[in-house]
């Protein structure tokens, strides 16, 4: 295809697949489009391994890694794991045990074991340099930070390297930013997005993006509900250059979904996600399900800052989700993950080479029918 982010990033299809499951960036990659490796969770030793995983198997196609290095966050290298926990009110923890415990969960050692590594997908300054380093110790064509300006140190780095480096915007403002900051991709991620969104829709954000750096050298991917080739094929009739999907790799048989959630997602409509800042203390979204819809009542605790908030609200979640595959009804009716509002269109499990070869062949149908509307 003839699109500024294959010629960029050196793909055929200008399809980003977003995803934490390592064999998910592989066959997307190996079928023409880019799979990026979400990091969030790892540390150095552990991306290592996963990095050399990827190397291995993925003949030599492109691929990238996806961080969270926020510019601003509730901790600093200085914290430790004891200060980190202990900033946590009693109040928040006691919330979540007593959701628990109405859905017939025992959840009295929830909490034992807490460790501050829960949130260490939420980078602080030091460990946010290693963990780029070892990113660009393999032959990534793509790096990407999720939650503000990328560190000067990751942009430098992909100068240096030829390693193009992108940024999520929700706003024109947070893009004219990213420009300013020397980024090469803007990922343009709508409010119908799963995970941490703004809240312009897709729709309207794109376009806005897209006049707002005019005259710039910058791709631009529109993220944000994108689940079907004619969906990427309107987004770049505004003027994007490709798309930035997450969701919809979730329900691939690769996933590393829990098979509880990945049958929810199959059943749930575009209106069953909500908007929340109380799994990470920054609004996502995710599947609504009763643990949402309990820290929405007015008797809730105050969300906490990131990454706070994820030291109540995973430890919970983690429970729930092995109980849950184990068939309890109460956890069940409780799990949850993040997932966008094109959840709507995602009714099938399917294995991701098949969902990639379906997205093309959609996106090859639209524009067939919008060169149709064109008179001879």
């Amino acid at each position: 295809m003839k699109s500024p982010i294959c010629d960029l990033l050196g793909i055929e299809f200008p399809l980003i697949a977003f995803t934490h499951c390592r064999d998910v960036v592989v066959e997307v990659s190996k079928a023409g489009g880019m799979g990026v490796l979400g990091a969030a969770g790892y540390d150095a030793d552990t991306l290592e391994i996963e990095l050399n995983w990827i190397d291995e198997h993925i003949e030599g196609k492109p691929y990238g890694v996806d961080l969270i290095a926020p510019t601003s966050m509730a901790t600093s290298d200085d914290d430790t794991r004891e200060s980190m926990v202990a900033r946590v009110p009693d109040e928040h923890r006691n919330f979540a045990l007593n959701i628990l415990a109405q859905h017939g969960i025992d959840g009295a050692d929830v909490y034992e074991k807490t460790r501050a590594g829960i949130a260490g997908g939420f980078l602080t300054e030091s460990k946010a340099t290693n963990i780029i380093d070892v990113a660009f110790a393999h032959p990534i064509k793509l790096i990407a930070n999720a939650l503000g300006v990328p560190p000067k140190y990751m942009l430098e780095m992909g100068k240096q390297r030829g390693v193009a480096v992108a940024a999520l915007v929700g706003a024109k403002e947070h893009a004219i930013k990213q420009v300013e900051a020397g980024v090469d991709v803007l990922v343009v991620a709508g409010t119908e997005a799963g995970g941490h969104c703004g809240e312009v829709s897709t729709m309207v954000l794109v376009p806005e993006v897209v006049q707002a750096v005019q005259g710039h050298d910058v791709g631009i991917l529109a993220a944000g509900g994108i689940v079907t080739g004619r969906q990427m094929a309107a987004c770049m009739a505004m003027g994007a250059h490709g798309a930035w999907t997450g969701s919809m790799w979730l329900t691939t048989t690769e996933a590393e979904t829990s098979p509880v959630v990945k049958e929810k997602y199959t059943r749930a409509s575009s209106r069953q996600t909500v908007r929340s800042k109380y799994r990470t203390g920054k609004y996502s979204r995710q599947l609504r399900s009763a643990w949402t819809d309990a820290w929405e009542e007015e008797d809730s605790p105050q969300p906490l800052p990131m990454p706070l908030m994820s030291l109540v609200s995973e430890p919970a979640l983690s429970r729930v989700a092995k109980l849950a595959e184990g068939g309890h009804s109460g956890a069940r009716n409780l799990a949850t993950y993040f997932v966008g509002q094109g959840v709507g269109l995602m009714n099938e499990i399917q294995d991701t080479r098949t969902v990639m070869r379906e997205f093309m062949e959609d996106y090859l149908l639209a524009t067939e029918r919008l060169s149709a509307t064109l008179e001879d």
